[in-house]
């Protein structure tokens, strides 16, 4: 059976690497998206899926439709099968007719909970116990199709989605070939998802990384979680965009106010800078000035001796 693989984040080549010595299996070829210019200089930057492939000799596809001309490459690999893991992009009927057995995806979530673009974000925002990775047949509708494999990821809410995203990384890559295995001898079932079911998320805007303030400290402290990396957490101080990396909710019964959202009440030896919210404190450790350093917050406070007492 001879498989094409699309894929393009970090996140996808540990399971592009796991295909490589599955017996009866050949990877045909990648299908990832195109560089894009980064830098100072629009130096062009490939994806990782493709600097990983690259390494390999595998070969490349970076189209940048999935026109007819793209479907003329792909056919040209004569692949059986198609799985796509964090690709970006959706197949229409026309090229997933290329594929006599179809397509397949891989979604870091436990479907039909978390349909979308943004599904680790999304578990860690809401706080889940669990969250988990579903091997499901591509359908027009997105995330819709026919489970084949799903295995649940045990949550500890201290995760960003930074670290879940290698942890489902690692899960996907070890439930992959097995799933393919069974494709290929017949033997995969498949399970129909209830769309009554079906939960959403949507895609992630640098807009939404804005705090506010007014919300409780423990969702504050998700999201800070859930948006690391990427877009980060912001709030403004004296006019100044003012990013917090790294928060945890504080905790000590004493420690009760009814001061307004936003204020910045004072420090904890042990927890960082008090941050008032709509509910509770929020205790930050770590803050960057935008185009500055990222700053333990002791030290972070040697520059910014008026935080304590302003209003965020």
């Amino acid at each position: 059976m001879r498989v094409l693989f699309a894929g393009s984040p970090i996140i996808a080549v540990p399971s592009l690497l796991s295909i490589l010595n599955i017996k009866g299996i050949e990877l045909a070829g990648v299908l990832t998206n195109p560089d894009t210019p980064k830098g100072r200089h629009g130096t062009p930057v490939q994806t990782e899926v493709s600097e990983a492939a690259e390494k390999l000799n595998i070969v490349i596809l970076k189209p940048e439709k999935l026109d007819a001309g793209a479907r003329e490459q792909v056919a040209a690999l004569k692949p059986d099968l198609l799985v796509s893991f964090a690709y970006g992009r959706l197949f229409g009927p026309k090229f997933l007719a290329l594929f006599p057995l179809g397509g397949i995806n891989i979604h870091p979530s436990l479907l039909p909970k978390y349909r979308g673009p943004s599904p680790l974000q999304a578990a860690i925002l809401n706080r889940d116990s669990e969250t988990g990775i579903t091997i499901q047949m591509l359908a027009e509708e997105m995330d819709s199709g026919d489970i084949l494999a799903a295995e649940k990821l045990q949550l500890t809410n201290k995760e960003t989605a930074d670290s879940l995203s290698g942890i489902a990384a690692e899960k996907a890559a070890l439930m992959l070939p097995e799933t393919l295995k069974k494709i290929a001898d017949g033997t995969a079932q498949r399970k129909p998802q209830d769309p009554s079911l079906a939960e959403y998320c949507s895609l992630i805007k640098k807009e939404d990384g804005i705090i506010d303030w007014k919300k409780s400290a423990a969702e504050i402290e998700a999201k800070i979680r859930a948006f690391t990396p990427w877009p980060l957490c912001r709030t403004f101080h004296n006019g100044r965009e003012l990013l917090i990396l790294k928060a945890d909710v504080y905790k000590p019964e004493s420690e009760k106010t009814q001061s307004s959202p936003g204020l910045v009440l004072g420090t904890d030896k042990q927890y960082g800078i008090l941050i008032q919210t709509g509910d509770g404190i929020l205790a930050a450790a770590e803050l960057q000035y935008q185009q500055k350093k990222a700053l333990f917050w002791r030290d972070f406070l040697n520059g910014a001796r008026d935080f304590p007492g302003s209003q965020l």
